[in-house]
C-alpha cells in the first residue's frame, strides 16, 4: 500500500498540468485509506511543478528497477 512520503510514477499523461507518464512525485497526503492521494510533481532544483490529487490507478510505487529519466519542463 502507498504511505506518505513515497515515491510514485504517474501511469499516464495528466495533460492540465503539463505531466506525462512515467513523471516521478512524492505523496504528501493520503485520502481514505488510499483510494485518493495527493502528489506533488517537483523539478530537479525542487520547485515545485502540481500538487494533484489522484486515484490510487493514476501511479504506481517506484520500482528497485526503474531508471529515471530527465525531461525539460516549460511552463505554458
Amino acid at each position: 500500500m502507498i504511505q506518505e512520503l513515497d515515491t510514485v510514477v504517474l501511469v499516464k499523461d495528466l495533460e492540465e498540468y503539463q505531466l506525462t507518464r512515467g513523471d516521478v512525485g512524492a505523496v504528501v497526503h493520503v485520502y481514505e485509506g488510499g483510494k485518493a492521494l495527493e502528489v506533488e510533481f517537483v523539478t530537479g532544483e525542487g520547485k515545485t511543478i502540481a500538487v494533484v490529487t489522484l486515484r490510487a490507478s493514476d501511479i504506481r510505487p517506484m520500482q528497485r528497477a526503474d531508471i529515471l529519466h530527465v525531461r525539460e519542463f516549460a511552463p505554458a
